[in-house]
């Protein structure tokens, strides 16, 4: 994986041994297949399979890749701290004698200190979402490594090829969405919709901040039974996290006719990056993500 610059939060915790909020990390609900890397160094620290819930607000595993984890005790006595072997990252803590797993032993690891590399599988998979205005969510995810194409569209309605003003009118009930072309073997479906939950507000019904209307509705697509209970399980454990105050009101629906919005709706933000609206809305977006998700996002 290639080193990229870490952030503020991120030096906080692996360089000055910080901890992150409890229930704030983007790894705590992430349950893909794959390894977890040092965000630091790049190195394999700890599989999947050994990733369960604790429920102590911080990504937990039973046990770490041989020979990738180092303990040392805290300088006080009373916990031991555990470091990235290759590079002496802080990661956390471990404890003992918990009972938890077969093992015995629990890794609670900051998921600042953490990056993700998805189980190599073959081919490419599609995703549809819709948040709020297509401009917005189109603009975060044509940043993401390992997707290929984003395309803002209509979907989820009644009618065919309608125009953005019978959308924006709402008599066709379609949403705006986004079609999201990715290759698996780069990006896991956990971390896309890690990122679409961050980038709106699934509580809002048919409204993200002053855009108003069904078009605006936080809907999800699903590409298959798989891709829909990997949505499903993934919005189960965002709703046990507590991370949202107000319950989530994300329409999960079977895929649907997709209709290429109109040209100029295409690459909105690159090309009008100047207007008021993307300065004001869409480009702190953009930046809050990159602040949060640096390391899945592709060098500018």
């Amino acid at each position: 994986m290639p080193k990229r610059p870490l952030t503020p939060d991120e030096q906080q915790v692996l360089h000055h041994k910080g901890t992150e909020p409890p229930f704030s990390g983007r790894f705590l609900n992430h349950s893909s297949d794959g390894h977890y890397l040092c965000r630091d160094c790049g190195a394999r620290l700890y599989h999947s399979d050994g990733k369960f819930d604790a429920g102590c607000g911080w990504p937990a595993f039973e046990v770490p890749v041989a020979g990738a984890v180092t303990e040392q005790v805290d300088a006080d006595g009373r916990r031991t701290e555990i470091l990235c072997s290759a590079c002496g990252g802080h990661l956390g803590h471990v404890f003992r004698g918990e009972r938890l797993t077969p093992a015995n032993e629990r890794h609670c690891v900051n998921s600042l200190s953490l990056a993700f590399e998805p189980q190599q599988a073959p081919g490419s998979d599609t995703l549809t979402l819709g948040g709020g205005c297509f401009w917005c969510i189109e603009a975060v995810f044509r940043r993401v490594k390992g997707v290929t194409s984003v395309l803002s569209g209509y979907a989820g309605g009644q009618g065919d090829n309608p125009s953005y003003q019978a959308v924006c009118s709402g008599s066709t009930g379609h949403a705006e969405v986004v079609r999201i072309n990715y290759d698996p073997a780069l990006v896991d479906l956990d971390s896309l919709l890690e990122l679409f939950f961050a980038a709106h507000d699934p509580t809002t019904l048919n409204r993200q901040g002053a855009d108003v209307g069904s078009q605006y509705r936080s809907i999800v697509l699903c590409n298959g039974m798989a891709q829909r209970r990997g949505v499903e399980a993934f919005i189960s454990r965002l709703e046990a996290s507590g991370l949202f105050s107000s319950p989530i009101v994300t329409e999960i629906a079977d895929d649907a006719p997709f209709y290429v919005a109109e040209e100029g709706h295409q690459e909105y933000y690159e090309r009008h990056g100047g207007q008021p609206y993307c300065q004001v809305v869409i480009s702190p977006k953009v930046a809050s993500i990159y602040q949060r998700f640096a390391d899945r996002l592709k060098e500018e």
